[in-house]
């Protein structure tokens, strides 16, 4: 690990990620319990402690930029400086935070880094600061080990590049501080459009350095790279299951009205409709009886004892936040959710077309394999409120393990 008060780590989360799925911008989207762009702040801090870390977001994602902090130390928390704004591009949004670091103090070294790569570990950062230092510009890359075809605007092949020559680039991309800054007024001057940080660099005459990635500092960007983290995260945070014998059951229950407006939430996921549901948060009501089951099974009290209706923080929250809160009470106690079976009763939505969407969606939020969450949806043949249409109704039950 390199340790320096001269190391800047520029984090870019200003994306919308709209290939990784419906939902959450990316970097905001929960990866076993933990945003990915909490997870990657953490990596960058270990890989580097001492330097101080800013990150740029989206005008519009504040709350969720703070809510992602929100999940770090104090410790942690205390290296990040105020975040900057972004702008149209990547481009204008890593010159707007090199631009706010060099207000700050300019360092001697930037590492500039996706916010959507969470496993960067310490010797590749320390890989990426000494190959700044010795070269002033330098990336990461990994050996492509397809064969590449260059073709013409027809279709056919001009060209088949040597794959020994070619590197598949990555990021924390690393630079002598007034380099890369300079390098981004030009390219903006110059009105010029560029892919990443290093071909600004080489915009602007400089010679970059490519130095050895690592094929597990992989970028999310589509759900198939999401299921990959998953099983790539270290054993160690998925607790043996045969030292948890102590094995619980919890179950929830709740009920929200229709109300004016065109989509309901369901485990994560909007389903048009023409009515809304009714809630202090967002309504979800699925997730609502989920969240209560997985508190019940480790006895903490339900969703109102954590997150009060009266509390005006939680006016529109996404319920997430809930059912997060609940999954990270199970993790702390050393334990794991098992299993979650649920089932939506209601007349309409139809629920069936989106079921393996809300599957996906609340297994990347409680970080369980997709096989350990069952959602299952019923009428009650037009019998009651939920027979009315009046409202949608959710039960749900959880398996939670812990240490005795």
């Amino acid at each position: 690990m390199v340790a320096t008060m001269e190391i800047a780590i520029l984090v870019v989360a200003g994306g919308r990620g709209s290939r990784a799925g419906e939902g959450l911008p990316k970097q905001y989207r929960s990866l076993a319990g933990m945003t990915v762009l909490a997870r990657t702040l953490r990596a960058m801090q270990v890989g580097s402690p001492g330097a101080k870390v800013k990150v740029v977001i989206h005008p519009d994602d504040r709350a969720l930029y703070a809510s992602s902090v929100a999940e770090l130390s104090e410790a942690e928390q205390a290296v990040l400086s105020p975040p900057a704004l972004g702008g149209a591009s990547r481009q204008e949004s890593v010159r707007n935070g090199l631009e706010a670091i060099a207000r700050e103090g300019p360092p001697e070294i930037v590492l500039i880094h996706d916010a959507a790569r969470p496993f960067s570990d310490p010797a590749l950062m320390a890989r990426a600061i000494n190959a700044a230092r010795a070269h002033g510009a330098a990336v990461p890359g990994v050996p492509v080990n397809d064969t590449v075809k260059e073709i013409d605007a027809a279709g056919f092949v001009v060209a088949t590049p040597d794959r020994s020559r070619l590197r598949a680039v990555q990021t924390p991309q690393s630079f002598r501080f007034p380099l890369i800054l300079d390098a981004h007024r030009a390219a903006a001057a110059a009105d010029r459009e560029l892919t990443d940080d290093a071909m600004v660099a080489e915009a602007a005459g400089h010679a970059v350095h490519v130095f050895p990635g690592d094929i597990a500092n992989f970028k999310l960007t589509t759900p198939e790279d999401f299921a990959r983290a998953m099983d790539q995260l270290d054993a160690s945070v998925r607790p043996d299951p045969r030292i948890l014998t102590d094995v619980r059951t919890g179950q929830g229950y709740d009920v929200h009205a229709f109300a004016e407006g065109d989509h309901v939430w369901l485990g994560g996921v909007a389903i048009p409709h023409s009515h809304s549901l009714a809630g202090h948060s967002d309504a979800d009501v699925l997730m609502h009886a989920i969240t209560d089951a997985v508190l019940g099974a480790i006895a903490e009290g339900d969703i109102g004892a954590h997150f009060p209706p009266s509390d005006q923080q939680w006016k529109g929250a996404p319920s997430r936040i809930f059912l997060e809160h609940a999954c990270k009470l199970v993790r702390a106690r050393g334990g794991m959710i098992a299993h979650v079976d649920a089932t939506v009763v209601c007349e309409a939505p139809k629920v069936g077309p989106y079921r393996d969407a809300i599957r996906a969606r609340l297994a990347e939020i409680m970080g369980m394999p997709l096989d350990r969450v069952a959602i299952k949806a019923t009428t009650t043949e037009r019998l009651g409120f939920t027979g009315r249409r009046e409202g949608v109704a959710a039960l749900a039950i959880a398996t939670v393990r812990l240490p005795e």
